[in-house]
């Protein structure tokens, strides 16, 4: 995710980086441009159609396509950024939650250094475990039978579900303890209850990162805008002369940039310069985690 201060409006005007539309476009820009010369040139000077031409009042219906158009896409960026807010909001639950965890078991055993090494470990690498499992890397690192992340030959891999292994192990270590009658039944109750919570944030993860946009709708988006394009030179060719090559080349990169951006945040969990910073909010939770129960 890309760090910003929203006040600097001269360099954002300015700023060109490897995520921005118009590198992205460039060569898209350049047919579009060329594309309304060619049209635009036959209309003018081959065909000869004059401005009191019948084919002036397409005009009428792209005002009214417009609306249309700009409906579809206001509709598809408030989707998208809801996705992007909502996986915000979970990975914040996460921290809060992580916190809260490595919180209370300090309280409940604050003696037993060793299990609260073994709790160091685990909490912090549900959210690396997580991170991994949304984006479908591998995870290199594993819980020996003593609870404690090693690195061996053994890999976790993406069909075997990383997040829920980690969060048997904090179950299986909570329920030792328990055993142990280092817990009472309130505070089993009340651990329980937060082990539950980061299933639960899991869970809401993958409903956002496995249920994209219906495919029709993203489709039919997408063959909107490529006909409202395409036609626009025939529409304003008569009333705006050569002016509409760059009008449809501009009304070109504002449709199709707000249809990428809209893309790129519907999955907040990738790589992306604008996908949620996952990296920093799990080294965040292993420090504040470490700093609870060292």
């Amino acid at each position: 995710m890309i760090a910003y201060n929203p006040k600097d409006w001269f360099t954002f005007i300015f700023r060109l980086h490897k995520s921005d539309t118009v590198r992205r476009l460039a060569w898209m820009m350049l047919f579009i441009g060329i594309y309304s010369f060619i049209v635009s040139y036959i209309e003018l000077h081959i065909l000869d159609i004059e401005k009191d031409s019948k084919l002036g009042n397409v005009s009428l219906i792209y005002s009214m396509l417009g609306f249309v158009i700009s409906f579809l896409l206001v509709f598809r960026t408030n989707t998208a950024y809801e996705r992007w807010s909502e996986g915000r909001k979970l990975w914040g639950q996460l921290i809060n939650c992580s916190r809260n965890f490595a919180m209370q078991i300090n309280a409940f055993i604050p003696d037993q250094k060793d299990y609260k090494m073994k709790y160091a470990a685990l909490i912090p690498f549900y959210a690396q475990s997580l991170m991994k499992h949304l984006r479908e890397e591998n995870i290199i690192e594993t819980i020996d039978e003593n609870h404690i992340i090693t690195r061996n030959d053994f890999k976790f891999i993406t069909n075997h579900h990383a997040p829920n292994q980690v969060a048997k192990q904090i179950f299986l270590l909570t329920q030792e303890l328990y055993q142990n009658k280092s817990f009472n039944d309130t505070q089993f109750f009340v651990l329980n209850n937060e082990i539950k919570q980061l299933t639960e944030i899991c869970g809401g993860c993958e409903r956002i990162k496995n249920t994209p946009i219906p495919f029709s709708y993203s489709l039919f988006l997408k063959k909107f805008i490529f006909f409202y394009i395409m036609f626009m030179p025939f529409a304003y060719v008569v009333s705006l002369s050569y002016v509409v090559i760059p009008i449809t080349v501009f009304v070109f990169y504002i449709l199709v940039s707000i249809e990428i951006i809209a893309e790129e945040i519907e999955n907040p969990f990738g790589t992306d310069d604008n996908d949620l910073p996952l990296e920093k909010l799990s080294n965040n939770i292993q420090l504040t985690v470490t700093e609870i129960l060292s």
